[in-house]
């Protein structure tokens, strides 16, 4: 079983910056990706940006330019660092491990406020 843990979320004023981090936990396989997600209210949950233990990464057109995502593999985690932020970025953020094939693992999500 595996386990995410984020952190960092909370109320930004539009132009800010958040980092938010996850940590993985339990049987982590050494090949997986890691990325971060978000759902907005009335709107399904869209990828913002995943990584890969190779580091190759991707990320949502919307978020391209303001935000960066890294991880440690060594310690099984993954950071999202975000500027610039706008209003339209307020959402709950989702942790998401990719592992084994379609093995797919999700934090409880953090809350992002971005106010205007």
């Amino acid at each position: 079983q595996v386990q995410l843990v984020e952190s960092g979320g909370g109320l930004v004023p539009a132009g800010g910056s958040l980092r938010l981090s996850c940590a993985a936990s339990g049987t982590i396989f050494s090949i997986n990706r890691m990325g971060w997600y978000r759902q907005a209210p009335g709107k399904q949950r869209e990828l913002v940006a995943a990584i890969t233990n190779g580091i190759f990464t991707r990320y949502a057109d919307s978020v391209k330019g303001r935000c960066t995502i890294s991880r440690d593999n060594a310690k099984n985690t993954v950071d999202l660092q975000m500027n610039s932020l706008k209003p339209e970025d307020t959402a709950v953020y989702y942790c998401n491990l990719i592992q084994g094939g379609a093995n797919t693992y999700w934090g409880q999500g953090t809350q992002v406020t971005v106010s205007s």
